[in-house]
């Protein structure tokens, strides 16, 4: 599963002392390559969106959007695994400013390593947690946001630790404008069966139009290698869109 909308910890960076649960799976592979390492030194300050770290940012002072990406409207996407998503939308949609976040650092690695062979300037890099973005980021400022394979937290008594429950999508509503679309991609049914019940609730509108489209990708969708594992396994992709109200 992609280690999507999970919270980054470290107990030697202030930045990740909050009082969250934790939501993502693992931080880091068990090992990082050194061409890997050379990127996330090399280019991963550069494609920063901005002080969103509590020690840099203690006053939670808003991101300034307009300069980082030159008035374009600005996409999330809440845990981008190893980029594959990201970077086909943001080769895709050259008038759109896209800001991902995950806290893997081996998918950061990856997507950096892909960044240095496509033309693409719109694409800007949390390596954290999506929530830390959350408090920096202006009310309304987010045209689309795309939760793509997240944890399934698979017991039920983990199922509060799911990104789709109120901790998450009441700062995700504030920062989407209305007329916003929120895209979540799953194969596991009972996620599916929880973002239905609980997404509706925070300031959203399923945009279904009948029972099978639910099934049905949507038409900018590229296969990311989590989708691939889940149909070589035998589970069936989910994709649902809501409309932010």
């Amino acid at each position: 599963m992609t280690p999507a909308a999970r919270s980054f910890r470290n107990d030697d960076d202030p930045m990740t002392e909050r009082p969250h649960r934790n939501f993502y799976g693992r931080l880091k592979g068990k090992h990082l390559k050194e061409s890997h390492k050379g990127y996330l030194d090399a280019d991963l300050a550069a494609l920063s969106p901005g002080d969103v770290g509590w020690e840099a940012n203690p006053e939670r002072r808003p991101l300034d959007l307009g300069a980082l990406f030159g008035g374009r409207d600005v996409w999330l996407e809440i845990g981008f695994g190893g980029g594959e998503h990201m970077l086909h939308q943001a080769a895709r949609n050259p008038e759109m400013g896209i800001i991902g976040a995950e806290p893997y650092i081996n998918g950061v690695a990856m997507l950096l390593g892909k960044l240095r062979q496509a033309e693409v300037d719109n694409v800007r890099i949390h390596p954290g947690d999506v929530r830390d973005l959350f408090d920096v980021l202006p009310d309304g400022s987010m045209s689309r946001a795309f939760l793509l394979y997240p944890d399934p937290w698979p017991k039920a008594r983990h199922h509060r630790r799911r990104f789709v429950t109120a901790e998450h999508l009441e700062p995700l509503a504030r920062v989407l404008r209305p007329g916003a679309e929120f895209r979540v991609a799953t194969d596991i049914p009972d996620y599916v069966r929880q973002t239905l019940e609980e997404v509706p609730r925070h300031g959203f509108t399923w945009l279904a139009e009948g029972p099978e489209d639910w099934r049905a990708p949507w038409a900018d969708w590229t296969r990311t290698r989590y989708e691939a594992k889940a149909v070589r396994e035998g589970r069936r992709p989910h994709y649902l869109t809501f409309r932010r109200d």
